[in-house]
């Protein structure tokens, strides 16, 4: 069977680079796998991924004139189907908001923000006070 490109074929692992794997592949042919390629996360050590003479699936990316062929482990993989996306019905969101008005919210926000930047200041003095203020450490005399 002929190496060619976009077809997944087995292989064996036959040596590990820091930048790479060559592949054995069919017929004798022999392959890279660049580093970013190995797989979807990121790599920074291929022997946690691979091992010598492992055998494994790669796609064939390139084949080149001079006789280098690219291949790819991650994209051999078959990829799980993703979840479909979340439906949401925008009229019943719509619907859930239609009671608060623009100002009503924006006035419950500001007194939100308000109440939270005065517990923020209030704490920022105690740790620098120790927890006094000037006041309780100063007797009238």
């Amino acid at each position: 069977m002929p190496i060619e490109e976009g077809k997944v074929v087995e292989g064996v692992v036959s040596s590990i680079t820091s930048f790479g794997a060559f592949i054995q592949l069919p017929e004798g042919k022999m392959g890279l796998v660049h580093i970013s390629e190995i797989a979807d996360t990121y790599v920074k050590d291929i022997r946690h991924f691979i091992k010598e003479k492992e055998k494994v699936k790669v796609k064939v990316l390139t084949v080149e004139k001079n006789g280098k062929i690219n291949l790819s482990i991650k994209q051999a993989q078959e990829h799980k189907r993703s979840p479909r996306p979340l439906e949401i019905d925008w009229e019943q969101e719509s619907r859930k908001n239609s009671g608060n008005n623009f100002e009503d919210r924006l006035a419950k926000f500001l007194k939100e923000s308000d109440e939270k930047l005065q517990q923020l200041k209030k704490s920022t003095d105690n740790k620098r006070t120790g927890g006094y203020r000037k006041s309780d450490s100063v007797q009238k005399i």
